[in-house]
C-alpha cells in the first residue's frame, strides 16, 4: 500500500447531498453543551425554536454537513487508514449557516505532501458547502497527517508532491491572556455529538477505545472545535454566532468527555489568537488557534 500523487490528487469525491433540520441544528448545539443550564439565556436561542428572533445556528456545525465518510479506509487511497491523525482544521464562513436547508458538500483534495520517509506524509481536504443555486455557505479545510506514508514519492520512482503548508502561527504565550472561558464538557457528548456525523466507536466502546490505547472513549476532535468556537462567541461576540468569519486550530491531544476545558484568548492586531486545555490533566488539546470575528 503507498500512496500514488495522481490518482489521489484527482480522486473524485461525489458531491454530498444533505437536508438538515432545526432539530438537527438544536441536537448539534446540545452535544456541545448548550443548555446544560436550562435558564441561561445565552444558550437558550441555540436550543429552542421558540426563542424570539428564531433559532441560531453555531458556524461550525458546517463540520458535520457534507461529509464524504470515511473514504481514507477505501483501498483505492493507499493510505495507511489506521495510522492517521486529524492535525488541523479551518473554516471560513461565507454565510451564515440557516437553521434547516439542503446544501451540496462538494470534496477535493487540495495538497498531498511528502514529508520523507519515516516523517509522514499530509493530505488537505477541501470541503466546499453550497445550497442547490450554487451560494457559497461555508469552506472548509482539514489536514490529515498520514503517520505511516511517508517517502510516497520516493518509492513510486519520484512522483511530485506539493509544497509544504504554510505553518499556523503560535499563540503569543509571553503574556497571559486577555480572556478565559471555562466549560464543563458533558459525560454523554461524544455519545451526542457521534450522531450527527462520525459514528467511530473510538468514541463510544469503551474496549474499542482501550484497544486503540486510551482509557475510555474520547471526544471528537471537531467537537472540541466547536467548543473553542462557543468560547471564542461568548467572550468575543456578544452571543452572535453571525460574528465568526473564520477558525484555524491544531489538535494537539484528545479531550475525554465529563472533562473541562478552558479556552485562553489573546486579542491580537490580525484577530484572536486562542489555545484551550483541559484542567483535570492541564494537557493542552487545541494549540495554534486564530480566529475572525466582525
Amino acid at each position: 500500500m503507498t500512496i500514488n500523487y495522481q490518482q489521489l490528487k484527482a480522486r473524485v469525491f461525489p458531491d454530498v447531498r444533505q437536508t438538515y433540520s432545526a432539530r438537527d441544528s438544536m441536537l448539534y448545539a446540545l452535544s456541545l453543551g448548550l443548555g446544560s443550564d436550562p435558564l441561561d439565556p445565552r444558550a437558550l436561542p441555540f436550543v429552542y425554536e421558540g426563542t424570539a428572533g428564531g433559532l441560531r445556528v453555531l458556524p461550525t456545525m458546517a463540520a458535520v454537513l457534507g461529509y464524504p465518510g470515511f473514504w481514507a479506509k477505501e483501498a483505492d487511497s493507499g493510505i495507511d487508514w489506521v495510522r492517521l491523525v486529524h492535525g488541523e482544521q479551518s473554516l471560513i464562513v461565507h454565510k451564515p449557516l440557516p437553521a434547516t436547508m439542503t446544501l451540496i458538500g462538494r470534496n477535493r483534495i487540495a495538497d498531498l505532501i511528502d514529508k520523507g520517509e519515516g516523517k509522514g506524509a499530509i493530505v488537505v481536504v477541501e470541503r466546499r458547502l453550497e445550497d442547490t443555486s450554487g451560494l457559497l455557505y461555508a469552506t472548509l479545510r482539514q489536514v490529515i497527517f498520514c503517520r505511516g506514508d511517508g517517502g510516497f514519492s520516493a518509492r513510486s520512482g519520484g512522483q511530485p508532491s506539493d509544497p509544504p503548508l504554510t505553518p499556523l502561527a503560535a499563540t503569543p504565550e509571553h503574556r497571559a491572556p486577555d480572556l478565559i472561558d471555562d466549560q464543563a464538557i458533558r459525560p454523554e457528548a461524544a455519545l451526542l455529538y457521534r450522531l450527527l456525523a462520525d459514528d467511530n466507536p473510538l468514541h463510544a466502546d469503551p474496549a474499542v477505545a482501550r484497544a486503540a490505547g486510551f482509557e475510555r472513549p474520547i471526544l471528537h476532535g471537531l467537537a472540541t472545535y466547536g467548543l473553542a468556537a462557543r468560547a471564542l462567541i461568548r467572550q468575543c461576540a456578544a452571543d452572535d454566532p453571525t460574528r465568526l468569519r473564520r477558525l484555524d486550530v491544531r489538535f494537539a491531544a484528545p479531550v475525554f468527555p465529563g472533562e473541562t476545558l478552558r479556552t485562553e484568548i489573546w486579542r491580537d492586531g490580525s484577530g484572536l489568537k486562542f489555545r484551550a486545555r483541559v484542567l483535570e490533566r492541564d494537557r493542552i488539546v487545541l494549540s495554534h488557534g486564530h480566529a475572525d470575528i466582525d
